[in-house]
C-alpha cells in the first residue's frame, strides 16, 4: 500500500488508490482511540485476557471487550480459545514496526501533534 497525497484532505486519485487509502484511513481510525492503542502495546507484551486487561487498564469490562472486539474486527488482535477464556494476541508483528516510527515521528517534530487544532491534547480534552 502506497499513501500518497499534499497537505491535509489531499484528494486519492480516481482509480483503485481511494481504495488503498481507504484502508489507511481505517487502519489508523482503529488505532486513534487511547483505550485501543493502549491495549495494542499491552498486548505487544504478550497474551493477555479481557480481564488481565481490564486489571491492567482500570476500564470497565464491556468498554475494554468493545475495543478488543474492535481491534478484533480490523484483524489487528486475534484470540486463542484454551476452555472457558480466550488469550488476544496481535495478528501483525509490523503493527509494532508502524507504533515505533510513529514514536519516532512525534520525537522528531517535539510531539508538535499534540498542538493540531483540528486532532491536538487540548481539542480531544474540550471535545
Amino acid at each position: 500500500m502506497t499513501i500518497d497525497g499534499e497537505g491535509c484532505g489531499a484528494a486519492a486519485s480516481p482509480s483503485g488508490a481511494a481504495s488503498e487509502l481507504d484502508a489507511a484511513v481505517a487502519l489508523f481510525h482503529s488505532l486513534s482511540d487511547g483505550t485501543r492503542l493502549a491495549i495494542v502495546r499491552r498486548l505487544a507484551r504478550g497474551e493477555a485476557r479481557v480481564a488481565d486487561l481490564v486489571g491492567e487498564l482500570g476500564l470497565a469490562q464491556s468498554t475494554v471487550s468493545a475495543h478488543v472486539a474492535c481491534l478484533r474486527d480490523c484483524n489487528l488482535v486475534e484470540g486463542r480459545p484454551q476452555g472457558r477464556q480466550v488469550f488476544y494476541s496481535l495478528t501483525r508483528p509490523e503493527l509494532m514496526d508502524l507504533l515505533a516510527s510513529a514514536e519516532t515521528l512525534l520525537a522528531a517534530t517535539g510531539n508538535a501533534v499534540a498542538l493540531c487544532p483540528n486532532y491536538g491534547t487540548d481539542t480531544v480534552e474540550s471535545a
